[in-house]
């Protein structure tokens, strides 16, 4: 195929040097962008009298036929072409003729719109997973609503909390990270098409036309920062890599939780895989693929700001380089999204697990504390108190449940019959009142919230 800047060169491009320039493999995926980008841009130059009436229709007509054959798989792309663009355009030449040649574009402006095109779309669906997955911690988190079990800091048993408000920090995660990417939408939505190679062009065209048909807020009002802008790669890279970070910190929690070392949770055979020598194993590979994928998108983040970190302005072949990058980081969100919810909505609580182990490691501490703080004592002072007595039950292998009223007026004569309802795990949950909290109000407060805000996002009709 003869390249479309053959006339500047006296000799063909070097076959290997033209595998290594190509990327007609990897944007192949931006087909269906390119096509309407150029739909809409011959509409313009249609309005603005540039193409005639019978060239707009028969660049119309070959366009919608390309596209249509390479939907139903009746055309192939060619791997010999540089780029999607010079694809397209090769093909429409090849169906029309010379009315083929007549959409005066250029692919640095081009390949800008079709990134933000399949972005918009791609993050819409991932906004669309996302709100899958928060579904599903809410159902767990329904009916996890009294299951006490122990919460921890620094990986140490600290205070009684549910299941469900456990779950539901994730929750709070996964609605910040649609609000990001609700966010990125705002920033990118705007038009670079018709800034051309970088200065613009002396043709009268309608940008703003353009912008509306294809949905955009606007127009990208620097020509040179419109082809060389690339912040919308790196922003949605980011936000991508927070919300690997959270499925990462989720799936560590689901990697420790299905261990026979805490066995709260047992995740279903579905999403689990054995040993090839081992037949009592149940690995949880898929949560632990998750993790593992995490590393990659941030790779795909860490690459992409390298290599934008020295590019001069405008355009330089070196941003070819933004799409295997995001093209990766969006393939693999979806892939561990896709996973991940339905492991969530299909794993079984073991709750008994759970309150045996809140009944260990003292995390009712806290509450002896404030019982003695509620009787007169200074904070501080009813914290010296507890601590020894905590050290008091290790030596002498006893929970603070078990400890005798005598044994505690040994350490504090202030102690009473009252202090055995107030270390009660029921009670150390249903005391904790106040907002955001674990106490069962403050947890169907944070359900109702949490359904309130994804109902709103799913609503509102930017939500792809």
């Amino acid at each position: 195929m003869e390249k479309m800047w053959a006339g500047r060169f006296e000799k063909s491009i070097d076959k290997q040097a033209d595998d290594f320039n190509s990327s007609i493999r990897f944007d192949c995926r931006l087909y269906r962008q390119d096509i309407e980008g150029s739909l809409a841009h011959a509409a313009m130059l249609r309005a603005q009298r540039i193409l005639t009436e019978e060239e707009w229709l028969s660049i119309t007509e070959g366009l919608c036929e390309i596209l249509e054959d390479l939907r139903s798989g009746k055309l192939e792309f060619d791997m010999n072409a540089e780029d999607i663009h010079m694809f397209v355009e090769g093909e429409l030449t090849k169906r029309i003729g010379e009315n083929g040649k007549k959409l005066h574009r250029s692919r640095n402006d081009q390949v800008a719109l079709d990134m933000k095109l399949y972005l918009r779309e791609e993050c819409g669906e991932i906004q669309r997973l996302t709100a899958k997955l928060i579904e599903a911690i809410l159902q767990q988190a329904e009916a996890g609503r009294e299951m006490i079990m122990p919460g921890y800091t620094h990986l140490q048993r600290a205070q009684p909390v549910t299941f469900g408000h456990h779950l539901l920090s994730y929750a709070m995660m996964f609605l910040r990270d649609i609000g990001r990417m609700k966010d990125w939408k705002v920033r990118m939505n705007y038009s670079p098409l018709g800034c051309c190679a970088l200065a613009g062009t002396t043709y009268n065209t309608d940008r703003d036309m353009v912008a509306k048909t294809l949905h955009f807020d606007g127009i990208a009002m620097n020509s040179i920062d419109g082809v060389s802008d690339r912040d919308f790669c790196v922003e949605l890279l980011s936000a991508l890599s927070v919300l690997m970070m959270h499925l990462s910190r989720f799936s560590e929690e689901l990697i420790l939780w299905s261990s026979w070392e805490f066995k709260f949770i047992e995740l279903d055979d579905g999403y689990t895989t054995g040993s090839s020598i081992m037949p009592q194993k149940k690995n949880p590979d898929m949560a632990e693929l998750v993790r593992g994928k995490t590393g990659r998108v941030y790779g795909d983040l860490m690459a992409m700001l390298t290599t934008l970190k020295g590019l001069p302005l405008a355009y330089n072949k070196d941003m070819q380089e933004d799409k295997e990058t995001v093209f990766d980081a969006v393939d693999t969100v979806k892939a561990c999204l896709g996973v991940f919810a339905p492991m969530i909505s299909t794993m079984k609580p073991l709750p008994l697990n759970m309150y045996r182990a809140a009944g260990k490691g003292y995390i009712n501490a806290t509450d002896l504390a404030d019982y003695l703080v509620r009787g007169g004592l200074p904070f501080r002072t009813a914290y010296k108190i507890v601590g020894k007595t905590v050290a008091h039950c290790i030596k002498a292998e006893k929970t603070l449940e078990e400890l005798s009223l005598e044994e505690y007026k040994k350490i504090y004569d202030g102690f009473d019959g009252g202090l055995y309802e107030a270390i009660s795990l029921e009670n150390c949950v249903k005391k904790r009142i106040s907002a955001g909290g674990t106490g069962p109000e403050s947890v169907k407060a944070q359900l109702a919230y949490v359904r309130e805000k994804l109902g709103e996002l799913i609503r509102e009709k930017d939500f792809y």
